[in-house]
């Protein structure tokens, strides 16, 4: 087995001297090579063709890279922006929409130009190296069948030392290194200008695909964006008509709500209606969906002579359930209810019912998380006088869980 090997090696290295030796011949023109026009125009296109697909898979492995990192800071940006986007300002949720619309596309996008572009490219330019593996090897083997050739010639140009034995043996080698030689370069005068041809129908249809691409994500895109136009001129229209001027108010945001801008605001309006007459200090306290009801200072002392007329004045009014006053307080804290929110079909106690759009984790025992798509019961403070702006109080379904949660985290249903 060692022999076999080491005289595999020696005829190896034998066979390479025999070709480089060839080759010094020829570059001294000191022996003839055999010449194939044809196939050097053959191998000139493959060559062009070769660096082409090169350069072309190159340039659009960059591309790709590119596009991704603008489709993570479009990702990034529009993140942002919807964090900034007050929660009552007009298009808040179309916003979001929109930036998830404007992800999914950028999302195609990408697919579309790594599994429809740049797959067949790679494909496509994976047919080189194998073709000029064997453009290689051709000519190697046309080295050796001139290599034959010329030491055939050589054995029959001295009848003297004529040796019919090698003579014999040196027309088999030329016979067998022609016949390789000439089937290698019959199958690559055939496999070249079809190679060569196929670049036309492969770059017509790689460029349509990726045009096309390229037009329904401009296109696309386009519409998301005049949408997203769209929102931020109604915003100025509004911001313009003063509808988001501040107004002055009388208690300061907490330190830890994350937008002073909240669905939930507290009326800490001047009473409207005076009722004559004095309510007893037993008398249950709830609150009052109508306008605040303000107490006569005088109740005390006009006790007995008002009870009649106050009963007339409370019959006279549409009395409900939950309407009541404080008496410890001038004003009446109201909760408003969003615009959208449902109040039909409630359980008892529940203001309306809203739905988680980012997650939220609470930060104090006092507080409620949630994830997005939880679904929570705003319901009235225990005590009123916890009431921070910005922030609801409420019931998670599913679990109970009650706390404080930031209003500007969830949309009214």
């Amino acid at each position: 087995m060692a022999e076999s090997k080491g005289a595999l090696i020696a005829k190896t290295v034998q066979k390479h001297a025999g070709r480089a030796k060839e080759k010094f011949l020829q570059n001294l023109g000191k022996v003839d090579r055999t010449a194939d026009d044809i196939f050097d125009e053959h191998l000139q296109n493959f060559t062009r063709q070769q660096n082409s697909a090169n350069r072309l898979q190159k340039e659009f492995n960059n591309y790709i890279r590119c596009v991704r990192a603008v489709q993570a800071a479009s990702k990034t940006l529009m993140d942002s922006l919807n964090e900034i986007y007050e929660s009552q300002w007009t298009g808040h949720d179309l916003l979001y929409v929109q930036a998830q619309n404007l992800d999914m596309l950028w999302q195609d996008f990408t697919h579309k130009l790594a599994d429809q572009v740049l797959v067949p490219l790679n494909t496509y330019q994976s047919q080189f190296p194998e073709m000029r593996k064997k453009v290689d090897k051709r000519g190697r083997k046309l080295v050796d069948y001139d290599s034959q050739r010329h030491n055939f010639q050589s054995l029959q140009c001295n009848p003297k030392k004529r040796d019919e034995l090698k003579v014999s043996r040196g027309k088999e080698l030329l016979e067998e290194a022609k016949r390789t030689y000439e089937q290698l370069n019959s199958e690559l005068h055939d496999e070249l200008p079809a190679l060569y041809d196929s670049r036309v129908l492969f770059l017509v249809t790689n460029l349509q695909t990726l045009f096309a691409a390229e037009q329904v994500f401009h296109t696309e895109s386009s519409k998301v964006y005049s949408e997203l136009e769209a929102i931020v001129d109604k915003l100025a229209n509004e911001s313009q008509r003063g509808s988001y001027t501040l107004k002055k108010n009388t208690e300061l945001p907490s330190p830890k709500s994350p937008n002073a801008n909240s669905s939930l605001i507290i009326n800490t309006q001047p009473a409207q209606n005076n009722i004559s007459g004095a309510l007893d200090d037993t008398a249950p306290a709830a609150r009052d969906t109508s306008p605040t009801t303000q107490i006569n200072g005088n109740a005390n002392s006009n006790a007995n002579s008002n009870a009649n007329s106050n009963d007339n004045s409370l019959n006279n009014q549409d009395a409900s359930p939950q309407n009541a006053v404080a008496p410890s307080k001038q004003v009446e804290e109201l909760y408003d209810i969003p615009v959208g929110a449902t109040t039909d079909n409630l359980p008892p106690g529940v203001l309306y019912r809203v739905k988680a759009t980012y997650k939220y984790n609470r930060e104090d025992v006092d507080e409620l998380s949630f994830d997005v798509g939880e679904i929570i019961r705003v319901v009235e403070y225990d005590d009123p006088e916890e009431q921070e702006e910005g922030w609801l109080m409420g019931i998670k379904e599913g679990t109970n869980e009650k706390g404080m949660f930031p209003a500007n985290f969830t949309k009214p249903l």
